[in-house]
């Protein structure tokens, strides 16, 4: 999941798994697979540099515990 943050500066959490699409406008509004959306402070660039650092730790943890199991 990454945090994103609210034009209130609340700050959530989002399961990029579930981004449908990230609209520019000008502020980037996140639609989600149930078609709910947030209006979020970062950029459509900042979310995509999120997701893919999220996507890599992930990997890397993977990558981890497989060379662990394979002892």
């Amino acid at each position: 999941m990454i945090v994103l943050t609210k034009r209130n500066n609340e700050k959530f959490l989002v399961n990029h798994n579930q981004i449908q699409c990230v609209e520019m406008i000008p502020e980037s509004k996140i639609v989600m697979m149930n078609r709910d959306y947030y209006i979020v402070k970062e950029t459509p660039e900042e979310i995509i540099r999120k997701i893919a650092e999220y996507t890599a730790k992930i990997q890397d943890v993977h990558r981890a515990l497989s060379i662990e199991d394979k002892r």
